[in-house]
């Protein structure tokens, strides 16, 4: 047997869920983050994951947010605009008894304009690649209420593009590739100097 996903399947790196294989729904362009990364992206996040309340923003699969509930995240809002990927999020939410699991469908650019009081402490903003408008994203994100000082943003990229440009206010923590993928995490430090 061999511990590479299966096309179709997503499978959970670690944590409680660990080997778990969900399958996921097919959408053209749905990509879920490879093993290889969330393995990175979660040994970067582990002092700060458990009780963690996360946002997957371009939720798509959910292997970020599903991830971060398997590693004692508290909760995780999935934000996807696809009806057809938020009901197998949702199903397999349910099928892994995930209480934490909020799966919302709505576009993620109305999210970050009609944000209300939540804050979250990690958010992973990972966009279509085709999308190209990572650097705005940040700006929309860093304007609204999701953020706090010490708010951690996970970033995934086409690495053939320019590094993101921060907003004021943000610092870099870790930032590698693998294959075409670029992928950084970023913390936000000051929030009195947060973009107008």
């Amino acid at each position: 047997m061999t511990n590479k996903s299966r096309p179709g399947r997503l499978r959970i790196v670690a944590g409680k869920w660990r080997s778990r294989l969900l399958d996921i729904a097919d959408v053209p362009g749905l990509r879920p983050t490879s093993e290889r990364i969330r393995e990175t992206l979660f040994n970067w996040l582990a002092p700060t994951i458990q009780g963690a309340r996360c946002l997957d923003l371009f939720a798509g699969t959910g292997a970020l947010g599903l991830e971060a509930l398997s590693r004692d995240a508290s909760e995780v809002v999935f934000v996807e605009k696809s009806a057809v990927a938020a009901k197998a999020l949702r199903a397999n939410a349910q099928l892994l008894e995930a209480t934490g699991a909020d799966v919302r469908q709505e576009d993620a650019l109305e999210t970050l304009d009609t944000a209300g009081p939540e804050v979250f402490d990690i958010v992973f903003l990972d966009p279509p690649f085709a999308d190209e408008r990572l650097d705005d994203l940040c700006r929309l994100l860093d304007k609204s209420s999701l953020l706090d000082a010490g708010s951690l943003i996970y970033l995934e990229d086409d690495r053939a593009r320019d590094e993101v440009d921060l907003p004021p206010g943000w610092t870099l923590l870790k930032s590698k590739t693998a294959g075409n993928v670029r992928y950084s995490l970023a913390q936000v430090e000051d929030r009195d100097q947060r973009s107008l």
